[in-house]
């Protein structure tokens, strides 16, 4: 019984880490979207574009001009 205990805890213990490590973030379009990112978007200053992974966790990417404001989302 100790032993699950243990382990039960650890596990939650790695699934809270796991929670607070990534926060979404909200990118407002110039043209009134909102994209809502998985994890902090990356900024490629040669070539201007973010790029970030969508809900779904697949690669996105969209031009910075595109882009009026980015927001962390809090949770």
């Amino acid at each position: 019984m100790k032993k699950s205990l243990c382990v039960l805890s650890a596990f939650m213990f790695t699934a809270l880490l796991a929670g607070c490590a990534d926060n979404n973030y909200a990118m407002h379009t110039n043209d009134g979207r909102t994209i809502v990112s998985e994890g902090k978007p990356k900024v490629d200053d040669q070539t201007g574009m973010i790029s970030y992974k969508d809900a779904n966790g697949t690669k996105q990417q969209i031009n910075r001009g595109d882009v009026k404001e980015m927001m962390e989302i809090q949770h």
